[in-house]
């Protein structure tokens, strides 16, 4: 799934159908895990956290110094989160720097948005 979106279902406006509003079609349900299953680990998740909250992007050097982790180690997580399309890379000379892919971010995120239903 490198480099490609996530597909779901979208709303007027934008914005993607949660849940609560219709079920998956099959081949969204696929696509989705892949991007849940990705962030289904506390590394990938911090990972993650540390790319989307930097001021545009990371250097892998910096991701690396916050974990008790080898980089061989860093490095499999990012390939892991960049192959789910969550994040995207460029190699500049030595260092790695990595992204956050919004258009695949906001999909997730959509999705589990829940308002509070009252049950009968």
């Amino acid at each position: 799934m490198s480099n490609q979106s996530v597909a779901v279902d979208t709303v007027a406006g934008g914005c993607c159908a949660p849940l609560v509003a219709a079920p998956l079609e099959p081949e969204q349900a696929v696509d989705l895990a892949k991007a849940f299953k990705a962030l289904a680990d506390p590394v990938r998740l911090r990972l993650l956290s540390l790319i989307t909250s930097a001021d545009g992007e990371s250097c892998v050097c910096d991701l690396t110094a916050a974990f008790d982790l080898t980089g061989p180690t860093i490095s499999h997580h990012l390939k892991v989160l960049r192959e789910a399309g969550l994040v995207n890379s460029e190699r500049r000379g030595t260092w790695v720097y990595y992204w956050p892919r919004p258009e695949n971010l906001r999909p997730l995120a959509a999705l589990l948005d829940s308002p509070d239903r009252v049950r009968v």
